[in-house]
């Protein structure tokens, strides 16, 4: 009994270990899945599609302000974009590509992704349409706006 006991505390130490070691890998997929998500400063997140292209996911009911303001917010933070430069929509509102959400809409700073529209062409800040862009500095302002019926 005395020769069995040392093996099966090394056995079970090496499947605490075994186990520790998986959790860690784990938690390192989840940081490194998790580590090119943006979160704006409403709550939306804002994933990258390509390196020209993200994609703006609001919370459940987002309205268009939240869909420019989070563009302008990731322009500005995490691209580094100038307040003067231009953010173009490349892809109308539709399911998401990066998560499994079902309203998301896709911006670029390169007017040829969006189909070389002019600059600040929109119709509508709810449009959300392919072309639709506005600069980086007044994208971010939409995210200072109260709600309707505040």
């Amino acid at each position: 009994m005395t020769h069995l006991g040392p093996q099966l505390e090394t056995k079970g130490c090496d499947m605490k270990n075994l186990s520790c070691a998986a959790i860690t890998l784990a938690f390192l997929g989840l940081a490194v899945s998790g580590a090119n998500a943006f979160t704006a400063r409403d709550g939306s997140r804002v994933n990258p599609v390509s390196d020209a292209v993200f994609e703006v996911i609001p919370a459940p009911g987002g309205l268009g302000r939240n869909y420019w303001c989070a563009a302008g917010d990731y322009a500005q933070r995490a691209l580094k974009a100038p307040w003067e430069a231009q953010i173009y929509i490349s892809r109308s509102r539709g399911a998401s590509e990066t998560t499994n959400r079902r309203s998301a809409v896709q911006f670029t700073l390169q007017p040829r992704l969006a189909g070389s529209p002019e600059k600040g062409i929109y119709s509508n800040v709810n449009a959300l349409r392919r072309g639709d862009n506005m600069r980086v500095r007044n994208a971010f302002n939409l995210c200072n706006q109260l709600p309707v019926g505040f």
